[in-house]
């Protein structure tokens, strides 16, 4: 049992290791050598527990999703499934959507292992057709195919306003993914991009919530009234 445990924390060991190399100098750059000694054992160790450099990365890939996944699940929001999803976002309140957005933007910039992940992937898309490939797909067109998914959705049952979901997806979500790269550029404005995230999310929210929009025209006829009556 205790031989067991031990294998598995090695195994852990290099997944750890690999990723804080490859997240500093990149994939191709990282030689199964300097893997094996930064966890303290020899390259033939290594390959007790994995076949090739290959076989780490895509553990790598699995453990990065599976972290993500978990931590989503726990805040009731599912972005692999936007039909997953409707049901949360029917009729969500504007603080519970700036809650739940600012929830998983901090997790993605604060858990070590999603972070790293993502600053490797930023790194190889620039000299790797595969990453660049994988990088497109799980930081940008997911998103807006998601988002795209869950607007359609909502459109349908008319708690959003709308009639294009790829727009307002690409509309919704090119601020988050430009906040989220300034934060990993100069983490020293975190707080900044926070703040213009939220009040994306909140201008997002009221422009096109039917709840919202009913009470700004509400608000612009009263206006208009007290202005003829003062005429």
């Amino acid at each position: 049992m205790k031989q067991a445990s031990k294998k598995e924390d090695t195994k852990q060991r290099i997944l750890d290791e690999a990723l804080r190399l490859f997240s500093q100098s990149g994939y191709d750059a990282v030689s199964v050598e300097r893997i094996a000694s930064a966890v303290g054992i020899k390259a033939p160790s290594l390959y007790k527990h994995f076949k090739s450099k290959q076989e780490v990365f895509d553990a790598i890939v699995s453990e990065t999703y599976r972290r993500y996944d978990t931590f989503t699940d726990g805040i009731d929001v599912h972005v692999s499934e936007s039909k997953a999803d409707e049901k949360v976002f029917d009729g969500i309140s504007e603080e519970m959507l700036a809650k739940k957005v600012r929830q998983l933007i901090e997790y993605s910039l604060h858990d070590e292992y999603v972070s790293r992940f993502r600053r490797m992937m930023t790194i190889e898309q620039f000299r790797n057709a595969e990453f660049a490939a994988m990088y497109s797909e799980r930081y940008l067109e997911r998103l807006v195919r998601y988002h795209a998914g869950l607007f359609r959705a909502l459109i349908k049952s008319g708690t959003l306003i709308g009639e294009d979901p790829d727009t307002l997806a690409l509309e919704y979500v090119a601020p988050v993914v430009l906040m989220v790269e300034i934060c990993d550029r100069q983490p020293e404005r975190e707080a900044e991009c926070l703040k213009r995230l939220e009040a994306h999310v909140r201008n997002f929210y009221r422009t096109y919530s039917p709840h919202m929009v009913k009470k700004a025209e509400k608000r612009g006829g009263n206006c208009r009234n007290n202005r003829n009556a003062d005429s």
